[in-house]
């Protein structure tokens, strides 16, 4: 990047474009496992044109971009490039509109999911779409994340009914509308959710949202085995009771999160949290046949949760897991798996990732969105210690493996990155030369975040 380039971003931008060391080792990789690589320059920009006019700049000048929220994502979708700049959205933070009598709103990309339902609270109406961390809506909808109320509310797919894009040639396109379905032309919308910022820069988001329950009841339920607790979330599920979270943690993740969150009056085994979203009367009757299936497969009575307080507490806990597992090593890391199988093959892939991480020896915290066959192996590791990386990489190809023999996919919610490009081919091997031609069609200089997702070259 020349100083004739770096001074047409300095006069759009002001100072809010930086080449500090401390400002791109900020904004150089996510929640990953990757070593952070720092970007040229860092910019933030305001507005969609400022956005349009950065991109214009560089798919002149075949400058790469890398687009950042949060930095909470797992899969080194935003590790920076050495050659490029990277894009902070998190200057564009600003709930747009809300239309209550619609169930809708617009949001620029770095609202988070925490300040929109902060925003919607006395509005009757919420925003469902749930992950571990409080992450920039214009990330969920890059990866296509889910969460804990995929099994009710569905995910990132099935809130979104339009975008604001910047094409990497400065294009901004609105995809979508604001009704709940159209046929007019193309589904551009669904083309740019999961692309993971290599076809453009998604600044705007319009969503569907959510009435607020009339009652909402949570509860755990302990159980002597995992296979018990996985069997019992697999049952409730094709018995078709319309449950909001049914999320699994094993032994070794509830000891961790019992010491990390003080949680109090619950044991170190086997778990699986309900919750219940609906009115009074419906919420009796899904209970009475969840501790129904819960009771045959052993499991113990259920604690509630006695109020609010109690009940943010429970759910609390579950979104800290990744931080409490990362913090079982001094600057350690936390391989994350996220593998999704269809209802029908969620206990046996479990039963298999509890026994594989045995034979290897590996510490593993399990978490899981079951009601959706989701769920999450979390492997804590000293990055000095390559032969115990080595381990975990043998066990992420053995699940990987396991899982398409499942008909599984190999990413629920976290997408690629870097880090499964191998598996993509894998699992779409027949697809990636159609995605090439996509993303040539779109981004000819290859500018948008390139080599996430698969090498195009």
């Amino acid at each position: 990047m020349n100083e004739q380039i770096q001074s047409e971003l300095k006069n759009l931008l002001n100072s809010r474009f930086s080449t500090s060391q401390s400002t791109r080792a900020n904004y150089a990789r996510g929640e990953d496992t990757y070593d952070p690589i720092l970007s040229k320059a860092v910019v933030f920009p305001e507005t969609n044109e400022e956005v349009s006019k950065i991109l214009k700049l560089c798919n002149q000048h075949r400058i790469p971009v890398v687009p950042f929220g949060t930095g909470t994502s797992l899969e080194g979708n935003v590790v920076g490039n050495e050659e490029g700049i990277t894009v902070c959205l998190e200057k564009m933070n600003k709930i747009l509109s809300v239309n209550v009598e619609d169930f809708d709103c617009r949001v620029q990309a770095c609202v988070t999911k925490e300040q929109l339902n902060d925003y919607l609270r006395e509005d009757g109406v919420f925003f469902p779409i749930d992950p571990g961390a409080n992450a920039a809506i214009g990330g969920m909808a890059s990866t296509s994340a889910s969460g804990t109320m995929a099994v009710k509310y569905g995910t990132m797919k099935t809130v979104i009914t339009g975008l604001t894009v910047v094409l990497p040639n400065g294009d901004i396109i609105k995809t979508g509308t604001r009704t709940k379905k159209t046929s007019a032309g193309y589904n551009l919308t669904n083309l740019f959710i999961g692309s993971e910022g290599t076809l453009g820069i998604i600044t705007e988001i319009q969503l569907r949202l959510s009435p607020i329950p009339e009652s909402i009841m949570s509860a755990v339920c302990h159980f002597p085995t995992l296979e018990m607790a996985v069997q019992t979330a697999q049952q409730v599920i094709q018995y078709g009771v319309p449950i909001a979270r049914i999320e699994m943690l094993n032994k070794d993740q509830m000891e961790i999160s019992i010491n990390y969150s003080k949680l109090k009056d619950i044991k170190a085994v086997p778990t699986l949290f309900f919750e219940f979203h609906g009115s009074e009367t419906s919420n009796q009757e899904n209970i009475k046949v969840v501790e129904e299936i819960s009771n045959e497969n052993n499991g113990s009575s259920f604690k509630w949760a006695k109020d609010l307080e109690e009940r943010n507490k429970l759910w609390q806990a579950r979104w800290d897991v990744y931080y409490s597992v990362k913090a079982l090593i001094n600057n350690g890391r936390v391989y994350s798996t996220d593998v999704c199988l269809p209802i029908s093959k969620i206990t046996e892939c479990v039963k298999f990732a509890e026994a594989e991480t045995e034979k290897l020896g590996l510490r593993a915290p399990m978490v899981g969105h079951l009601g959706d066959g989701n769920f999450h192996v979390l492997l804590p590791y000293d990055p000095s210690q390559k032969e115990t990386y080595k381990k975990i990489r043998d066990f992420s190809d053995l699940l990987i493996k396991k899982t398409l023999e499942l008909n599984g996919t190999i990413t629920g919610e976290h997408g690629v990155g870097l880090h499964k490009k191998a598996y993509l081919l894998k699992e779409h091997g027949d697809n990636i030369p159609l995605m090439k031609i996509i993303k040539r069609s779109i981004d000819q200089n290859n500018i948008m975040n390139p080599g996430k997702i698969f090498d195009l070259n």
